[in-house]
Protein backbone atom coordinates (compact mmCIF):
# COMPACT_ATOMS: atom_id res chain seq x y z
CA UNK A 1 0.00 0.00 0.00
CA UNK A 2 0.71 3.62 -0.12
CA UNK A 3 1.83 5.55 2.80
CA UNK A 4 1.67 9.80 2.27
CA UNK A 5 3.42 11.82 4.50
CA UNK A 6 3.16 16.11 4.94
CA UNK A 7 6.18 18.21 4.51
CA UNK A 8 5.22 21.98 4.56
CA UNK A 9 2.52 24.42 2.78
CA UNK A 10 3.33 26.46 0.53
CA UNK A 11 0.61 29.48 -0.91
CA UNK A 12 0.17 32.41 -2.98
CA UNK A 13 -2.30 34.78 -3.30
CA UNK A 14 -5.19 35.28 -5.83
CA UNK A 15 -3.40 37.96 -7.81
CA UNK A 16 0.85 38.64 -7.84
CA UNK A 17 0.80 37.29 -3.99
CA UNK A 18 1.57 39.34 -1.10
CA UNK A 19 5.39 39.73 -0.10
CA UNK A 20 7.81 40.95 -3.14
CA UNK A 21 4.37 43.37 -4.48
CA UNK A 22 3.29 44.16 -1.09
CA UNK A 23 4.03 47.92 -1.43
CA UNK A 24 3.39 50.98 -2.95
CA UNK A 25 5.32 54.10 -2.06
CA UNK A 26 3.09 56.87 -3.32
CA UNK A 27 4.32 60.76 -3.66
CA UNK A 28 5.82 63.33 -6.02
CA UNK A 29 7.26 65.77 -4.16
CA UNK A 30 10.66 66.11 -3.99
CA UNK A 31 11.31 68.85 -1.56
CA UNK A 32 12.87 67.95 1.99
CA UNK A 33 10.31 68.72 4.91
CA UNK A 34 6.97 67.54 2.65
CA UNK A 35 5.57 64.69 3.14
CA UNK A 36 5.28 61.80 0.61
CA UNK A 37 3.03 58.41 1.39
CA UNK A 38 3.26 54.64 1.09
CA UNK A 39 0.73 52.08 0.65
CA UNK A 40 0.91 48.03 2.01
CA UNK A 41 -1.21 45.69 0.62
CA UNK A 42 -2.23 41.79 1.75
CA UNK A 43 -4.71 39.92 0.76
CA UNK A 44 -7.49 41.20 2.35
CA UNK A 45 -6.31 45.03 3.45
CA UNK A 46 -4.83 47.99 2.14
CA UNK A 47 -3.74 50.90 3.89
CA UNK A 48 -1.60 54.08 3.19
CA UNK A 49 0.38 56.07 5.12
CA UNK A 50 2.15 59.60 5.03
CA UNK A 51 6.20 59.72 5.05
CA UNK A 52 8.94 61.74 4.41
CA UNK A 53 11.40 60.27 2.04
CA UNK A 54 13.97 61.58 -0.90
CA UNK A 55 12.86 60.03 -3.46
CA UNK A 56 9.80 61.25 -5.18
CA UNK A 57 8.02 59.67 -8.69
CA UNK A 58 6.75 61.51 -11.65
CA UNK A 59 5.54 58.29 -13.38
CA UNK A 60 8.20 56.01 -13.19
CA UNK A 61 8.04 53.47 -10.13
CA UNK A 62 9.88 49.82 -9.32
CA UNK A 63 10.42 48.68 -6.21
CA UNK A 64 10.67 45.32 -4.72
CA UNK A 65 10.27 43.62 -1.42
CA UNK A 66 11.45 40.48 0.64
CA UNK A 67 8.84 37.70 1.01
CA UNK A 68 7.51 38.84 4.61
CA UNK A 69 6.50 42.03 2.48
CA UNK A 70 9.66 44.21 3.46
CA UNK A 71 11.11 47.10 1.04
CA UNK A 72 14.59 45.98 -0.44
CA UNK A 73 15.19 49.06 -2.86
CA UNK A 74 13.21 51.34 -5.20
CA UNK A 75 14.17 53.52 -7.91
CA UNK A 76 12.31 56.14 -9.59
CA UNK A 77 14.23 55.97 -12.97
CA UNK A 78 17.48 58.35 -11.94
CA UNK A 79 18.61 56.57 -9.04
CA UNK A 80 17.98 53.43 -7.03
CA UNK A 81 16.79 53.33 -3.14
CA UNK A 82 17.87 51.19 -0.59
CA UNK A 83 15.60 50.04 2.10
CA UNK A 84 16.39 52.69 4.34
CA UNK A 85 15.28 55.26 1.34
CA UNK A 86 19.26 56.60 0.95
CA UNK A 87 20.99 56.17 -2.19
CA UNK A 88 22.05 52.62 -2.77
CA UNK A 89 25.90 52.19 -3.07
CA UNK A 90 26.60 53.05 -6.68
CA UNK A 91 22.69 53.86 -6.89
CA UNK A 92 23.14 57.38 -8.55
CA UNK A 93 23.19 57.90 -12.01
CA UNK A 94 20.37 55.40 -13.62
CA UNK A 95 20.48 56.20 -17.78
CA UNK A 96 22.61 59.04 -18.38
CA UNK A 97 20.23 60.91 -20.98
CA UNK A 98 18.35 63.85 -22.54
CA UNK A 99 15.34 62.33 -20.32
CA UNK A 100 16.98 61.58 -16.99
CA UNK A 101 18.48 65.61 -17.05
CA UNK A 102 15.67 66.76 -18.00
CA UNK A 103 13.30 64.92 -15.20
CA UNK A 104 15.91 65.00 -12.07
CA UNK A 105 13.30 63.88 -9.61
CA UNK A 106 11.92 61.19 -11.42
CA UNK A 107 10.76 59.60 -14.77
CA UNK A 108 7.54 60.49 -16.50
CA UNK A 109 7.41 57.23 -17.93
CA UNK A 110 4.50 54.65 -17.33
CA UNK A 111 6.04 51.23 -16.42
CA UNK A 112 9.36 52.26 -17.22
CA UNK A 113 11.24 50.06 -15.19
CA UNK A 114 10.71 46.98 -13.05
CA UNK A 115 12.86 44.67 -10.43
CA UNK A 116 13.08 40.91 -10.78
CA UNK A 117 15.31 38.26 -8.60
CA UNK A 118 18.00 37.07 -10.33
CA UNK A 119 17.37 33.43 -11.51
CA UNK A 120 19.57 31.09 -9.53
CA UNK A 121 20.57 33.65 -6.93
CA UNK A 122 18.91 35.06 -3.63
CA UNK A 123 20.96 37.67 -2.96
CA UNK A 124 20.91 39.07 -6.46
CA UNK A 125 18.30 41.36 -8.16
CA UNK A 126 18.35 42.72 -11.88
CA UNK A 127 16.78 46.74 -13.00
CA UNK A 128 15.40 46.80 -16.43
CA UNK A 129 15.30 50.75 -16.84
CA UNK A 130 14.34 52.73 -20.16
CA UNK A 131 15.30 56.12 -21.62
CA UNK A 132 15.08 58.53 -24.01
CA UNK A 133 18.48 59.69 -26.00
CA UNK A 134 16.18 62.50 -28.24
CA UNK A 135 13.87 65.33 -27.49
CA UNK A 136 11.54 64.09 -29.53
CA UNK A 137 8.92 61.60 -29.49
CA UNK A 138 10.71 59.93 -32.40
CA UNK A 139 14.26 59.31 -30.88
CA UNK A 140 16.04 56.67 -30.05
CA UNK A 141 15.93 54.83 -26.73
CA UNK A 142 17.38 52.32 -24.76
CA UNK A 143 16.81 49.46 -22.36
CA UNK A 144 19.22 49.26 -19.67
CA UNK A 145 20.17 46.89 -17.07
CA UNK A 146 21.65 47.36 -13.46
CA UNK A 147 22.53 44.47 -10.94
CA UNK A 148 21.90 44.55 -7.34
CA UNK A 149 23.72 42.51 -5.03
CA UNK A 150 21.87 42.60 -1.58
CA UNK A 151 25.07 41.15 0.88
CA UNK A 152 26.93 44.32 0.34
CA UNK A 153 26.63 47.42 2.45
CA UNK A 154 25.95 45.54 5.39
CA UNK A 155 22.83 43.97 3.53
CA UNK A 156 21.42 47.12 2.20
CA UNK A 157 22.93 46.45 -1.03
CA UNK A 158 25.09 48.09 -4.16
CA UNK A 159 25.20 48.61 -7.58
CA UNK A 160 27.49 46.22 -9.15
CA UNK A 161 26.59 46.58 -12.92
CA UNK A 162 25.19 49.84 -13.89
CA UNK A 163 23.59 50.97 -17.17
CA UNK A 164 24.75 47.73 -19.24
CA UNK A 165 22.55 48.53 -22.69
CA UNK A 166 20.55 45.65 -23.99
CA UNK A 167 19.19 47.40 -26.74
CA UNK A 168 18.33 50.57 -28.55
CA UNK A 169 15.55 51.21 -30.95
CA UNK A 170 13.07 53.52 -31.17
CA UNK A 171 11.22 52.11 -27.85
CA UNK A 172 7.80 52.96 -26.57
CA UNK A 173 7.73 53.63 -23.03
CA UNK A 174 6.67 50.34 -20.76
CA UNK A 175 8.45 47.65 -19.52
CA UNK A 176 6.73 44.03 -19.34
CA UNK A 177 7.91 40.83 -17.44
CA UNK A 178 6.60 37.44 -16.81
CA UNK A 179 8.10 34.50 -15.56
CA UNK A 180 9.21 31.79 -18.23
CA UNK A 181 7.15 28.44 -17.86
CA UNK A 182 10.28 26.63 -16.16
CA UNK A 183 9.55 28.18 -13.03
CA UNK A 184 13.47 29.87 -12.55
CA UNK A 185 14.04 32.67 -15.71
CA UNK A 186 12.24 35.47 -16.91
CA UNK A 187 11.25 37.11 -20.22
CA UNK A 188 11.29 41.03 -20.45
CA UNK A 189 9.81 42.31 -23.50
CA UNK A 190 9.22 45.83 -24.24
CA UNK A 191 7.73 47.17 -27.48
CA UNK A 192 9.36 48.89 -30.62
CA UNK A 193 7.36 52.56 -31.02
CA UNK A 194 5.07 53.17 -33.84
CA UNK A 195 5.59 49.42 -35.06
CA UNK A 196 4.23 46.76 -32.90
CA UNK A 197 7.34 44.55 -32.61
CA UNK A 198 8.05 42.58 -29.85
CA UNK A 199 11.81 42.45 -28.39
CA UNK A 200 11.81 39.80 -26.00
CA UNK A 201 14.45 39.30 -23.79
CA UNK A 202 15.46 36.12 -21.79
CA UNK A 203 17.07 36.34 -18.71
CA UNK A 204 18.70 33.05 -16.71
CA UNK A 205 21.19 32.43 -14.38
CA UNK A 206 23.79 33.08 -16.77
CA UNK A 207 22.44 36.85 -17.21
CA UNK A 208 21.16 37.82 -20.93
CA UNK A 209 20.55 34.65 -22.51
CA UNK A 210 18.81 35.54 -25.45
CA UNK A 211 17.28 38.75 -27.27
CA UNK A 212 13.61 37.75 -29.79
CA UNK A 213 12.84 40.33 -31.71
CA UNK A 214 8.99 39.71 -33.32
CA UNK A 215 6.92 41.49 -35.74
CA UNK A 216 3.31 41.11 -34.87
CA UNK A 217 2.15 42.39 -38.82
CA UNK A 218 0.48 45.82 -38.53
CA UNK A 219 1.49 49.03 -38.45
CA UNK A 220 0.54 51.84 -35.46
CA UNK A 221 0.16 55.29 -36.94
CA UNK A 222 1.41 57.39 -33.86
CA UNK A 223 5.08 57.24 -31.69
CA UNK A 224 5.53 58.41 -28.36
CA UNK A 225 3.21 55.82 -26.92
CA UNK A 226 2.73 55.54 -23.57
CA UNK A 227 0.93 52.71 -22.68
CA UNK A 228 1.63 50.13 -19.90
CA UNK A 229 2.68 46.66 -21.16
CA UNK A 230 0.27 44.16 -19.13
CA UNK A 231 0.84 40.56 -18.78
CA UNK A 232 -2.75 38.24 -17.79
CA UNK A 233 -1.66 36.74 -13.90
CA UNK A 234 -1.57 33.50 -15.79
CA UNK A 235 1.35 34.82 -17.84
CA UNK A 236 -0.73 33.42 -21.63
CA UNK A 237 -1.76 36.95 -22.45
CA UNK A 238 -0.16 40.16 -22.89
CA UNK A 239 -2.24 43.75 -23.25
CA UNK A 240 -1.22 46.99 -25.16
CA UNK A 241 -2.22 50.21 -26.15
CA UNK A 242 -1.77 51.75 -29.06
CA UNK A 243 -3.93 53.43 -32.42
CA UNK A 244 -3.71 51.06 -35.14
CA UNK A 245 -6.68 51.77 -37.35
CA UNK A 246 -6.62 55.02 -38.86
CA UNK A 247 -10.31 55.49 -37.60
CA UNK A 248 -9.74 55.06 -34.05
CA UNK A 249 -7.22 56.76 -31.64
CA UNK A 250 -8.15 54.26 -28.57
CA UNK A 251 -7.44 50.85 -29.89
CA UNK A 252 -6.28 47.59 -27.44
CA UNK A 253 -3.90 44.83 -28.62
CA UNK A 254 -4.25 41.82 -26.96
CA UNK A 255 -1.77 38.74 -27.87
CA UNK A 256 -1.13 35.08 -26.92
CA UNK A 257 1.76 34.41 -25.44
CA UNK A 258 3.86 31.14 -24.98
CA UNK A 259 5.89 31.53 -21.87
CA UNK A 260 8.24 28.25 -22.73
CA UNK A 261 9.49 29.69 -26.31
CA UNK A 262 8.71 33.36 -25.51
CA UNK A 263 6.82 33.86 -29.00
CA UNK A 264 3.59 35.68 -29.28
CA UNK A 265 0.76 34.57 -31.33
CA UNK A 266 -2.83 35.33 -32.25
CA UNK A 267 -2.77 39.13 -32.46
CA UNK A 268 -6.11 40.30 -31.91
CA UNK A 269 -6.97 44.67 -31.89
CA UNK A 270 -9.69 45.69 -30.51
CA UNK A 271 -11.44 49.67 -31.09
CA UNK A 272 -12.22 50.65 -27.61
CA UNK A 273 -12.84 54.19 -28.50
CA UNK A 274 -12.87 56.26 -31.79
CA UNK A 275 -11.97 60.01 -30.29
CA UNK A 276 -9.49 59.13 -26.83
CA UNK A 277 -6.17 58.06 -26.12
CA UNK A 278 -5.70 54.92 -23.88
CA UNK A 279 -3.10 55.08 -20.82
CA UNK A 280 -3.49 52.63 -18.40
CA UNK A 281 -3.91 48.85 -18.26
CA UNK A 282 -4.97 45.85 -16.19
CA UNK A 283 -6.04 42.92 -15.99
CA UNK A 284 -8.65 41.25 -13.70
CA UNK A 285 -7.17 38.83 -10.49
CA UNK A 286 -8.61 35.58 -12.70
CA UNK A 287 -7.56 37.00 -16.28
CA UNK A 288 -11.45 37.11 -17.30
CA UNK A 289 -11.40 40.75 -17.56
CA UNK A 290 -8.99 43.35 -19.03
CA UNK A 291 -9.42 47.03 -18.13
CA UNK A 292 -8.56 49.82 -20.01
CA UNK A 293 -8.28 53.81 -19.42
CA UNK A 294 -8.80 57.05 -21.36
CA UNK A 295 -8.12 60.38 -19.23
CA UNK A 296 -12.02 60.31 -19.09
CA UNK A 297 -13.15 56.66 -19.35
CA UNK A 298 -12.44 53.08 -17.98
CA UNK A 299 -13.15 50.61 -19.93
CA UNK A 300 -14.39 47.02 -19.14
CA UNK A 301 -13.01 44.22 -21.94
CA UNK A 302 -14.20 40.37 -21.81
CA UNK A 303 -11.30 38.24 -22.85
CA UNK A 304 -13.60 35.73 -23.84
CA UNK A 305 -15.81 37.39 -25.98
CA UNK A 306 -13.77 40.59 -26.72
CA UNK A 307 -16.95 42.87 -26.21
CA UNK A 308 -16.40 46.40 -24.35
CA UNK A 309 -18.36 47.92 -21.28
CA UNK A 310 -17.80 51.84 -19.84
CA UNK A 311 -17.67 51.09 -16.45
CA UNK A 312 -16.73 54.66 -15.37
CA UNK A 313 -16.68 58.04 -16.74
CA UNK A 314 -14.44 60.87 -14.97
CA UNK A 315 -17.54 62.78 -12.21
CA UNK A 316 -15.24 66.00 -12.48
CA UNK A 317 -13.99 65.77 -8.91
CA UNK A 318 -10.80 68.06 -8.21
CA UNK A 319 -8.52 67.70 -5.79
CA UNK A 320 -7.82 68.43 -3.13
CA UNK A 321 -11.13 69.11 -2.23
CA UNK A 322 -12.09 73.34 -2.61
CA UNK A 323 -8.98 73.66 -5.41
CA UNK A 324 -9.00 74.79 -8.23
CA UNK A 325 -6.39 72.32 -9.68
CA UNK A 326 -6.26 69.72 -10.48
CA UNK A 327 -8.76 67.17 -11.49
CA UNK A 328 -9.05 63.45 -10.41
CA UNK A 329 -9.09 61.78 -14.32
CA UNK A 330 -7.90 58.64 -15.22
CA UNK A 331 -3.96 57.65 -16.03
CA UNK A 332 -2.55 54.10 -15.05
CA UNK A 333 -3.59 51.14 -13.66
CA UNK A 334 -2.30 48.35 -10.24
CA UNK A 335 -3.53 44.93 -9.88
CA UNK A 336 -2.73 44.70 -6.26
CA UNK A 337 -2.27 42.18 -3.69
CA UNK A 338 -5.39 42.47 -2.33
CA UNK A 339 -7.15 41.86 -5.78
CA UNK A 340 -8.15 45.53 -6.41
CA UNK A 341 -7.36 47.81 -9.28
CA UNK A 342 -6.40 51.18 -8.23
CA UNK A 343 -6.11 54.14 -10.85
CA UNK A 344 -3.94 57.01 -10.76
CA UNK A 345 -4.74 60.59 -12.53
CA UNK A 346 -2.61 61.82 -15.11
CA UNK A 347 -2.43 65.06 -12.70
CA UNK A 348 -0.56 65.54 -9.32
CA UNK A 349 -3.56 65.17 -6.54
CA UNK A 350 -4.46 63.87 -3.53
CA UNK A 351 -7.06 61.07 -4.50
CA UNK A 352 -6.85 57.67 -6.33
CA UNK A 353 -9.42 55.77 -7.99
CA UNK A 354 -10.25 51.95 -6.93
CA UNK A 355 -11.84 49.47 -8.84
CA UNK A 356 -13.49 46.92 -5.97
CA UNK A 357 -14.92 44.14 -7.49
CA UNK A 358 -12.65 43.57 -11.04
CA UNK A 359 -13.59 40.19 -11.72
CA UNK A 360 -17.33 40.95 -11.82
CA UNK A 361 -18.89 41.81 -14.92
CA UNK A 362 -20.05 45.34 -16.20
CA UNK A 363 -20.89 48.06 -13.27
CA UNK A 364 -20.68 45.30 -10.86
CA UNK A 365 -16.97 45.85 -10.61
CA UNK A 366 -17.77 48.49 -8.56
CA UNK A 367 -15.92 51.65 -9.69
CA UNK A 368 -15.21 54.14 -6.95
CA UNK A 369 -13.69 57.57 -8.30
CA UNK A 370 -11.31 58.95 -5.86
CA UNK A 371 -12.00 56.65 -2.78
CA UNK A 372 -8.53 57.07 -1.29
CA UNK A 373 -8.34 60.10 0.11
CA UNK A 374 -4.61 60.51 0.57
CA UNK A 375 -4.54 63.48 3.30
CA UNK A 376 -1.66 65.22 3.47
CA UNK A 377 -0.22 64.28 -0.05
CA UNK A 378 -0.26 64.54 -3.78
CA UNK A 379 0.59 61.58 -5.87
CA UNK A 380 0.88 62.06 -9.78
CA UNK A 381 0.51 58.89 -12.12
CA UNK A 382 3.31 55.99 -10.95
CA UNK A 383 1.79 52.54 -10.20
CA UNK A 384 4.49 50.14 -9.01
CA UNK A 385 5.56 47.48 -12.30
CA UNK A 386 5.42 44.24 -9.97
CA UNK A 387 5.01 40.87 -11.90
CA UNK A 388 3.56 38.46 -11.20
CA UNK A 389 6.84 36.85 -9.22
CA UNK A 390 4.86 33.60 -7.87
CA UNK A 391 4.04 32.72 -11.07
CA UNK A 392 5.12 28.49 -11.22
CA UNK A 393 6.15 26.52 -14.01
CA UNK A 394 3.90 25.13 -16.96
CA UNK A 395 5.27 22.12 -18.26
CA UNK A 396 1.81 21.60 -20.78
CA UNK A 397 3.89 23.18 -23.62
CA UNK A 398 7.32 20.89 -23.11
CA UNK A 399 9.49 23.05 -20.53
CA UNK A 400 10.94 21.18 -17.98
CA UNK A 401 10.11 23.25 -14.67
CA UNK A 402 13.53 23.90 -13.24
CA UNK A 403 12.59 24.98 -9.66
CA UNK A 404 11.62 22.74 -7.16
CA UNK A 405 11.62 24.64 -4.34
CA UNK A 406 8.49 26.80 -3.77
CA UNK A 407 9.84 28.77 -0.68
CA UNK A 408 8.78 31.59 -2.47
CA UNK A 409 5.44 31.68 -2.48
CA UNK A 410 3.90 33.84 0.25
CA UNK A 411 1.63 32.97 2.78
CA UNK A 412 -2.42 32.98 2.34
CA UNK A 413 -4.52 30.34 3.88
CA UNK A 414 -7.16 28.41 1.49
CA UNK A 415 -7.92 26.47 4.75
CA UNK A 416 -6.20 23.43 2.65
CA UNK A 417 -5.24 20.54 4.10
CA UNK A 418 -4.30 17.05 3.40
CA UNK A 419 -5.39 14.19 5.80
CA UNK A 420 -3.76 11.04 5.17
CA UNK A 421 -4.92 7.33 4.76
CA UNK A 422 -2.28 4.74 4.48
CA UNK A 423 -5.40 2.40 2.61
CA UNK A 424 -4.34 1.93 -1.03
CA UNK A 425 -2.41 5.34 -1.54
CA UNK A 426 -6.22 6.87 -0.95
CA UNK A 427 -6.82 10.09 1.43
CA UNK A 428 -8.96 12.88 2.15
CA UNK A 429 -8.56 16.77 0.88
CA UNK A 430 -10.40 19.85 2.46
CA UNK A 431 -10.10 23.35 0.91
CA UNK A 432 -12.48 26.42 1.12
CA UNK A 433 -12.91 27.89 -2.92
CA UNK A 434 -12.90 31.67 -3.43
CA UNK A 435 -17.09 32.36 -3.81
CA UNK A 436 -18.51 31.41 -7.13
CA UNK A 437 -14.68 29.76 -8.36
CA UNK A 438 -14.26 26.23 -9.46
CA UNK A 439 -10.85 24.66 -8.67
CA UNK A 440 -8.23 22.07 -9.22
CA UNK A 441 -6.13 19.92 -7.75
CA UNK A 442 -2.85 18.84 -9.67
CA UNK A 443 0.12 16.88 -8.20
CA UNK A 444 3.31 17.26 -10.05
CA UNK A 445 6.81 15.19 -9.77
CA UNK A 446 9.50 16.28 -8.91
CA UNK A 447 10.66 17.34 -12.41
CA UNK A 448 7.44 19.12 -13.00
CA UNK A 449 5.18 16.83 -14.76
CA UNK A 450 1.92 16.20 -13.90
CA UNK A 451 0.52 12.95 -12.90
CA UNK A 452 -2.32 13.40 -11.27
CA UNK A 453 -5.72 15.87 -11.79
CA UNK A 454 -9.12 16.61 -10.95
CA UNK A 455 -11.39 19.30 -11.33
CA UNK A 456 -13.07 20.47 -7.92
CA UNK A 457 -16.49 22.08 -8.00
CA UNK A 458 -16.95 25.81 -6.37
CA UNK A 459 -19.66 24.36 -4.07
CA UNK A 460 -17.30 21.55 -2.66
CA UNK A 461 -15.06 21.68 0.61
CA UNK A 462 -13.72 17.98 0.65
CA UNK A 463 -12.86 15.63 -1.72
CA UNK A 464 -11.61 12.03 -1.69
CA UNK A 465 -8.53 11.26 -3.31
CA UNK A 466 -7.66 7.51 -4.82
CA UNK A 467 -4.10 7.87 -6.50
CA UNK A 468 -3.12 5.70 -9.27
CA UNK A 469 -0.86 2.63 -8.85
CA UNK A 470 1.20 4.21 -11.54
CA UNK A 471 2.71 6.99 -9.41
CA UNK A 472 5.77 5.68 -7.81
CA UNK A 473 6.96 6.40 -4.24
CA UNK A 474 8.81 10.09 -4.20
CA UNK A 475 8.33 13.55 -3.38
CA UNK A 476 5.43 14.81 -5.00
CA UNK A 477 3.58 19.02 -5.17
CA UNK A 478 0.30 18.72 -4.02
CA UNK A 479 -1.55 22.06 -5.46
CA UNK A 480 -5.14 23.38 -5.46
CA UNK A 481 -5.31 26.12 -8.21
CA UNK A 482 -8.52 28.29 -8.64
CA UNK A 483 -8.53 31.54 -10.53
CA UNK A 484 -4.45 32.61 -10.68
CA UNK A 485 -4.41 31.51 -6.90
CA UNK A 486 -2.35 28.31 -6.15
CA UNK A 487 -2.26 26.27 -2.44
CA UNK A 488 -0.57 22.68 -1.94
CA UNK A 489 1.57 21.02 0.31
CA UNK A 490 4.71 18.56 -0.70
CA UNK A 491 4.41 14.73 0.07
CA UNK A 492 5.90 11.75 -0.18
CA UNK A 493 4.38 8.79 -1.72
CA UNK A 494 6.16 5.95 -0.34
CA UNK A 495 4.70 2.21 -1.98
CA UNK A 496 4.55 -0.34 0.61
Amino acid sequence: MKRLLIFFLFVSTCANGQGLNHQWLLGNNPFAGFPNGRGYFDLNSASFVSEFRKMSFKGTEANISDSNGNLLMSSNGVWIANATGDTMMNGSGLSPSYLTSTWPNGLPLGYGNVFIPFPGDTNSYLLFHKTRWGQFSVSLAALNMSKIDLTLDGGLGAVTIKNDTILADTLSWGIGACKHANGRDWWVVVMEDGNPSTYTILVTPLGIDTVIKQSLGFFANTFGNVSQIIFSPDGTKLIYCTPVNQTSSGDLLIVDFDRCSGLFSNPQVISITANQYLFGLSFSPSGKYAYACSSTNIFQIDIDNLTVDTVATYDGFVSPIGATCCGTTFWNMYLAANCKIYVTSGSSVQHIHEINYPDSAGLACDVQQHAVDLLDYLHLRAVPNHPNYYLGCDTTSGCPCLTTSLEEINHHDFKFSVAPNPNNGNFNIIYLLPQNEKGKLEIYDVNGRRVYEMNLPQWSTMQEIVLPETIRSGMYDCVITSGTSRTGKKIIVLNE
